[in-house]
């Protein structure tokens, strides 16, 4: 159990955040800045050691908001856990010129986590201190309907597989790869309906696994076991990458008859 910590956790208002809030409220002499775009609307009832703060992290004044936020909070004490857990999905086909949209995405998704990397550093000044990202199994296996999502999460694997190289030893940098998670996740990604990716998980487990995970000094947190065992199989066998890939696009051209049919009501 997490305890007598000092804990910034952004995301916090659903799924896998809210319920890793759940768990850390439990700790003794934990404080915790539970920050997401909407917080004060979705959040109350965890006791005067959480405070929730709405901001909206995509933008580096956005970040730096909750770094004076967590200076306050904290009594300029410093910030023990910091878990950059906020994102955010599209689920379709990516065949549209918008910059703008497939920005909005890497700025919360991967510019923002970087960004917190560094901030925190700069807090921590030597002392110790834990970094907890969520980069997701998409991060290491691309999926059909997630391009630019997967691509998000790429670029923070490739990120956190770096600076591991050059961080100094008093950062834990702790990362969680969940698969498809049963959250309002698939709700923002597309008003359309469509079909969710093989395996799905409860949010409160994968909360669990990470939890311990950080407790324990882990460097990654997988806690699908099927996800581990396939990407082993995977390595082996190729063909049944393909052919879960197969699966998956299938989902997608149901996805898009869908689609079609919406648009031509």
């Amino acid at each position: 159990m997490i305890t007598n910590s000092n804990i910034v956790l952004t995301g916090a208002s659903s799924g896998i955040g809210l319920e890793v809030l759940k768990i850390l409220v439990r700790g003794e002499g934990n404080k915790i800045l539970a920050v997401s775009r909407n917080a004060t609307k979705k959040l109350s009832g965890f006791g005067e050691n959480v405070v929730i703060f709405d901001a909206d992290i995509s933008s580096a004044e956005g970040v730096d908001c909750v770094f004076d936020k967590a200076q306050e909070v904290f009594f300029g004490e410093k910030i023990d856990i910091f878990y950059a857990n906020a994102g955010f999905p599209y689920y379709e086909e990516f065949n549209y010129v918008d910059w703008d949209r497939v920005e909005k995405m890497f700025n919360t998704n991967t510019l923002s986590p970087i960004y917190t990397y560094a901030k925190y550093l700069k807090h921590l000044d030597g002392r110790k201190g834990i970094l907890a990202y969520t980069v997701s199994a998409i991060g290491q296996m691309a999926m059909p309907g997630y391009a630019i999502y997967s691509s998000t999460k790429f670029a923070m694997q490739g990120f956190q597989q770096a600076i591991r190289l050059e961080k100094p030893d008093n950062l834990q940098i702790t990362c969680l790869y969940p698969v498809a998670t049963e959250t309002n996740f698939f709700k923002v990604a597309n008003e359309v309906e469509f079909e969710k990716p093989f395996p799905v998980q409860r949010a409160d487990v994968v909360a669990r696994k990470m939890v311990k995970g950080i407790e324990n000094g882990k460097k990654t947190v997988s806690p699908c076991v099927l996800f581990a065992v396939s990407k082993i199989l995977m390595g082996i066998c190729p063909p049944i990458r393909s052919i879960y890939w197969k699966l998956e696009g299938n989902k997608l051209e149901r996805f898009k008859k869908r689609v079609k049919e919406s648009s031509d009501k």
